[in-house]
């Protein structure tokens, strides 16, 4: 009974082991994302221990009807799948400002500020270079009259590592 509980701790600690990895310290990048993500959004992930790290966004977005500024900052828990390949999901919240063009459609308000609440999951690869790339999903449930909505934000991320 002793050999196979020693044998088991000494799996579990080689399983532990093989699990630990480290992410980069920083890494700066862009995100291109689809749905009310706002398109293209600059992007800044700082490690805050070698599982987990904090992740800022910027967005602009100028469309037919409106202009739009986005800002978010999420938690993010990363544990390693296979070698390069890590996935990670946290909370997050933002704030946000719209401006519409068309006083007509949206009752003579021309803007608002809002904010938000959300997360992200998602799947990243790191490579050899100091270049990842990310896909994730980003749900976000903004508190505005203009849009109660849940937003189904995907993303490919691609960042610099430093």
């Amino acid at each position: 009974m002793k050999k196979l509980l020693i044998v088991l701790l000494i799996c579990g600690a080689f399983a532990t082991e093989v699990q630990a990895q480290e992410i980069s310290k920083n890494a700066i990048g862009l995100r291109f994302g689809q749905g009310d993500g706002f398109g293209a959004e600059l992007n800044y992930q700082r490690a805050v221990s070698d599982n987990n790290r904090l992740e800022f966004g910027a967005s602009l977005s100028s469309r037919n009807r409106y202009n739009a500024v986005k800002l978010i900052g999420l938690y993010e828990w990363v544990w390693n799948i296979d070698g390069g390949f890590n996935w990670y999901a946290g909370p997050g919240a933002g704030i946000g400002f719209y401006s519409f063009d068309d006083k007509n459609q949206f009752d003579g308000n021309d803007s608002e500020a809002f904010i938000f609440v959300g997360g992200v999951v998602g799947i990243e690869y790191n490579f050899d270079i100091p270049l990842m790339i990310s896909l994730d999903l980003r749900p976000e449930i903004p508190f505005s009259a203009y849009s109660d909505d849940v937003f189904f934000n995907f993303g490919l991320g691609v960042r610099y590592q430093f």
